[in-house]
């Protein structure tokens, strides 16, 4: 144990080596390739970017017949550096050990890839490298590979203002949703009245969003159908299995890379364009500005008719 202690701190190339098989793997590595990230936990981390280098390792299976000196036969560098990319431009996050994981999933979905070393290090958190180091194989991965490949689903979003909450018949647009077969997303405005305000805009931004969430579980009293779910992976759980969701904003907003800046309706346009919303009906409120799905404004005493 103690005399292979240096394996632990040496490159992911070294680790791979010391733990072949008998059956020969090709080998292609990324080195101290270093990239300024929004990431971690701590409140103190969130809104700046530190550097973070990632060191990989890639097995590969033998290649069946020669190279022929053609590219398209390899897997090539730029994917190992396309999936940090992707991953890191997909959310913001808290662990290294999310990113590293999600980090190997997407490079073991190569054909040729068999086993990947990814370690991720913090640069600028102490006086030394903060890191992760992780070893997945390529049957590891099936499950997220399914994940990745499966078509997203499409949801219709009824965005319900402060004034539709109090005064639409809720419930009738509750059962139109219900019995509509697309997959269906609620959201919620600001409610009217006062909330607490700060000098601050980013704990001003914070307060919003929990008021937001506020009229949120408001609903959820009013009809147990409506459950409100925070995460991506709850929303997507829900629109999968039919049922209908009232969004709470905080989590998805804060941890997004490219998050918006706006109002309610803000929120409601990049929500829609995120998870690929198919129709966008706000009940009592006025026009989305810029929204990639149809979108229709309707008054609070508007029929419950979704087509």
């Amino acid at each position: 144990m103690v005399s292979d202690i240096h394996l632990a701190f040496d490159h992911p190339e070294a680790r791979a080596a010391a733990t072949s098989s008998d059956v020969p793997h090709d080998r292609i590595s990324l080195r101290d390739h270093v990239v300024e990230v929004d990431i971690g936990a701590f409140q103190s981390e969130r809104g700046v970017t530190q550097r973070v280098a990632f060191n990989i390792v890639v097995e590969l299976t033998p290649l069946s017949g020669p190279i022929d000196d053609d590219v398209d036969r390899i897997l090539s560098y730029d994917r190992l550096t396309e999936a940090i990319r992707i991953e890191l431009d997909a959310e913001r996050m808290n662990l290294l050990e999310t990113l590293a994981e999600r980090i190997a999933d997407r490079i073991l979905t190569e054909p040729r890839a068999f086993r990947v070393f990814v370690r991720v290090e913090k640069l600028d958190r102490g006086s030394g490298a903060l890191g992760v180091e992780i070893v997945r194989t390529a049957g590891q991965a099936a499950d997220r590979a399914h994940e990745m490949s499966a078509p997203a689903p499409h949801p219709v979003v009824l965005h319900l203002s402060a004034d539709a909450l109090e005064q639409a018949d809720v419930t009738a647009w509750i059962d139109a949703l219900e019995a509509d077969p697309r997959p269906a997303i609620v959201t919620v405005g600001l409610p009217h009245g006062t909330w607490p305000k700060s000098a601050t805009k980013l704990t001003q931004r914070r307060i919003d969003l929990l008021a937001i969430e506020q009229n949120a579980w408001v609903l959820a009293g009013r009809d147990a159908r409506c459950v409100v779910r925070s995460t991506r992976t709850e929303l997507d759980w829900a629109m999968k299995n039919g049922h209908i969701s009232v969004w709470a904003p905080s989590k998805m907003v804060l941890d997004a890379v490219h998050r918006p800046t706006g109002g309610p309706l803000d929120l409601v346009a990049w929500m829609a364009e995120e998870l690929s919303a198919c129709d966008v009906i706000v009940l009592g409120g006025e026009a989305l500005q810029t929204c990639s799905a149809p979108v229709r404004v309707l008054s609070v005493d508007a029929p419950a008719v979704l087509g």
